[in-house]
């Protein structure tokens, strides 16, 4: 079916997210495909996944995340509303987060979130972000965050679609 005069086409968006950390075991993997697949091709999330840095006994936190920053900062698709989750970043509820989805959605730029690794985000991403939020005040499992992510944007999208995912 063609777009005729006056039709507009509707908006593709893309929500990257980027995350430190493969090789995820195969519920987390499931879990997250289960979600993503959820959302209607005109809203694709894209999940880049980097490998953790190699740890070792005397190398310091902060040479880790920045060594993070630098492979982060090379998945970052230009002109993109960024986002870092971060533990003291604002809390959201999924009301929030449904508001915030709207706006990204009209906005015409696609959305970059970020998950750091198991020590956090280095401050360069996080000055590169444009809003910094948390998932929860509890400690997440690394693995877990992703599926978080994943179901959160499915239930922000079913909110802004009245689609009976989301009940209140």
């Amino acid at each position: 079916m063609g777009y005729g005069r006056g039709t507009r086409r509707p908006r593709i968006m893309k929500i990257h997210l980027i995350t430190i950390g493969t090789h995820m075991p195969s519920w987390v993997t499931s879990a997250y495909d289960t979600y993503a697949k959820r959302l209607p091709k005109s809203c694709e999330l894209i999940l880049h996944e980097i490998p953790m840095p190699k740890r070792q006994k005397n190398t310091s936190i902060e040479k880790l995340k920045k060594q993070e920053a630098e492979l982060i900062s090379q998945k970052i698709p230009a002109n993109n509303h960024i986002i870092a989750l971060d533990e003291h970043g604002k809390q959201w509820t999924t009301q929030q987060l449904a508001n915030d989805f709207s706006t990204w959605l009209s906005s015409g730029q696609d959305t970059v979130l970020i998950i750091g690794g198991p020590d956090g985000l280095d401050q360069s991403i996080l000055n590169k972000a444009h809003s910094k939020h948390a998932l929860s005040g509890l400690t997440l499992p690394h693995p877990l965050v992703r599926v978080i992510v994943a179901e959160q944007i499915y239930r922000a999208w079913s909110i802004l679609n009245n689609h009976p995912y989301h009940r209140e």
